[in-house]
């Protein structure tokens, strides 16, 4: 499974630390050594980590934290020739438009076999949030391999921006607007007319990548 690379530094830390130690670091040992503003961001990669079965989490247990496999700790980012970085730039909501937050420290490893059908523009990633792509298959908490372009084919999903926020679509243009639609009958396209002047498309989507 993939993991991003601050997962990763994580992940690295924790076994460092078994190694030197013969125990766990606490949670807020880890928050510390990151510099992360909360113990919630901290739960999170053990969480995230723990699912993807890189860690076996104790809830009980101040120090409950053992690694799951070997093999989680010894496979570097790069050392995949299967495997290539990607930038991780932040959420898209499939569901209403939300913010899209860069955090260009952030890398993605995906398998080199996503970039062999591109048109030629960069790839990237961002985290799918929301439930409105669901009957496409998209859920939340995947990871949507992003084409970048500023065009698109008629019914291909997009990452467009409206007004500085960014939402996962099916891109439906129309003679005098623009239609960006769910896959999720419960819900309705959003309409995007002439007059409004922060949209455009930033890519198109030509991968997906999901962890049990």
């Amino acid at each position: 499974m993939s993991i991003t690379k601050k997962q990763k530094q994580v992940l690295d830390y924790i076994s460092s630390y078994i190694g030197d130690y013969g125990y766990a670091p606490t949670q807020m040992e880890i928050k510390e050594y990151f510099g992360l503003k909360s113990l919630g961001s901290v739960q999170r990669y053990i969480k995230y980590l723990t699912e993807a079965g890189y860690l076996v989490a104790d809830q009980h247990a101040r120090r409950g934290l053992t690694i799951a496999s070997q093999d989680a700790t010894s496979t570097s980012d790069t050392g995949n020739s299967q495997e290539f970085e990607i930038p991780l730039l932040g959420s898209v909501a499939a569901g209403n438009p939300i913010e899209a937050i860069e955090n260009p420290s952030e890398m993605l490893a995906i398998p080199s076999s996503l970039s062999k059908n591109t048109r030629g523009g960069h790839l990237f990633a961002l985290v799918v949030e929301g439930d409105s792509m669901i009957e496409d298959g998209i859920l939340e908490g995947d990871y949507a391999i992003i084409q970048s372009q500023q065009t698109a084919k008629n019914g291909e999903t997009v990452v467009a921006v409206i007004d500085g926020e960014a939402t996962l679509k099916k891109y439906m243009p129309k003679k005098n607007q623009v239609e960006l639609h769910p896959a999720n009958s419960r819900l309705k396209p959003i309409i995007v007319s002439p007059d409004v002047e922060d949209f455009k498309l930033v890519g198109v989507l030509v991968g997906l990548i999901r962890h049990y």
